[in-house]
């Protein structure tokens, strides 16, 4: 990016490459998404979230053997230790899950007497480790702060029936737990977006694991990233009505207010995320018979797909979208889905973690000065 006697500014990083990775490909103009070169398609359509966690950490698809194994290691994890659930418990009740979730994380490790083993087999052992837990505590925090008693995960189910057990207190529909894990799978990884990026550049300090996924669990939670899903909802909410649609989109565009969930950094077109969530908000919609959230998203999504202002500017419905819908569905309260996201995407994080170690090199970009120079020093006690 820079030439002799010139420096070229990209706020934001924009257009800029910093690394190569093979873990995952995101093709913005042509609205492509793959995970080491399996379409995001077939996965969403036929593969289960351990699946794809173990390929996301091992290059290819398991045998029957392996994600029999890593299944066993799973269930085998899902359990907090007790010095961790004192932590859950001490919380404040009035918080956000995904800000229980970063302490959980930070507890765990403080747990962990191997935490600065960063070899590719220390670094997945700790990944597995985070990956069962992390659903723990958060259904566990969101489960106390209703004044409910946490729910024992079941050996039985899998990592999304998990989830839904823990989190409700009942299990899924076959419907709801097939959802749950589509959207694990759509969610596990997207290449160098903000979280995945703030990750590496804490390993490539030789931070533990536990550390960098809580960096990135912070860099998540914005709005911009992934507390993108609960604003969505919120709007979903605000809205009320599918016959309300048409005038808070004008209304939006005249006050420059944001329709959370429309626009994407990369993809210029549809996410292709976006069809599969779209189904499954639609099925757990239609089982519960609660249309209406589904059903405003469906009637949003067709009013800015023929609404110059968004089709001039390439603005189409990305993840969180139907995401927010689908959650919601699920039985997910708005502030809820921020820390849903994350359980899936901390699959993407150990694969990053591994893939930034392999070749490590601290990332420490440039800054290019603007500011006033060679400024005179006034002692205190002239200072006026």
């Amino acid at each position: 990016m820079s030439q002799p006697g010139s420096t070229i500014v990209a706020p934001g990083l924009a257009e800029v490459v910093v690394d190569e990775t093979v873990v995952s490909e995101v093709d913005g103009l042509n609205g492509r998404l793959s995970y080491r070169g399996f379409s995001i398609h077939d996965l969403a359509r036929y593969a289960t979230f351990e699946e794809v966690l173990y390929l996301l950490w091992h290059g290819d698809l398991p045998t029957r053997e392996e994600l029999a194994a890593l299944q066993r290691e799973l269930a085998a994890h899902r359990a907090m230790p007790e010095e961790v659930r004192r932590v859950i418990e001490a919380l404040p009740r009035s918080g956000e899950p995904i800000d229980a979730l970063r302490a959980g994380v930070t507890a765990l490790g403080m747990t962990d007497p191997d935490i600065r083993d960063l070899s590719p087999d220390g670094i997945r052992q700790r990944g597995l480790r985070l990956a069962a837990v992390m659903p723990t505590l958060v259904a566990a925090y969101h489960r106390l702060r209703q004044g409910e008693q946490p729910v024992e995960p079941d050996p039985q189910l899998g990592h999304a029936g998990n989830v839904f057990l823990m989190l409700h207190g009942r299990r899924p529909s076959a419907t709801q737990e097939a959802a749950f894990n589509c959207y694990l799978v759509l969610l596990a990884e997207h290449s160098f977006n903000a979280s995945t990026f703030a990750l590496r550049v804490t390993v490539s300090t030789l931070g533990d694991l536990y550390a960098a996924v809580s960096t990135a669990l912070a860099a998540l939670k914005g709005d911009a990233h992934g507390g993108a899903n609960q604003r969505a909802m919120e709007m979903l909410l605000s809205i009320g009505s599918p016959d309300k649609v048409v005038d808070y989109v004008e209304e939006s565009l005249r006050i420059k207010r944001r329709l959370m969930g429309i626009g994407h950094r990369v993809y210029r077109t549809r996410d292709p995320r976006a069809i599969h969530l779209m189904r499954w908000s639609k099925a757990v919609a239609e089982e519960s018979g609660e249309t209406t959230w589904h059903v405003i998203a469906e009637r949003l999504e067709e009013v800015t797909a023929n609404h110059p202002y968004f089709v001039e500017r390439k603005l189409y419905p990305n993840v969180e979208f139907y995401s927010a819908p689908l959650l919601y569905g699920l039985g997910l309260a708005p502030d809820l889905m921020p820390a849903a996201f994350a359980i899936s995407r901390v699959a993407g994080w150990v694969a990053h973690t591994l893939e930034q170690l392999a070749e490590n090199r601290l990332i420490r970009p440039q800054a290019t000065y603007t500011g006033e120079r060679e400024r005179p020093f006034v002692p205190l006690d002239r200072r006026g």
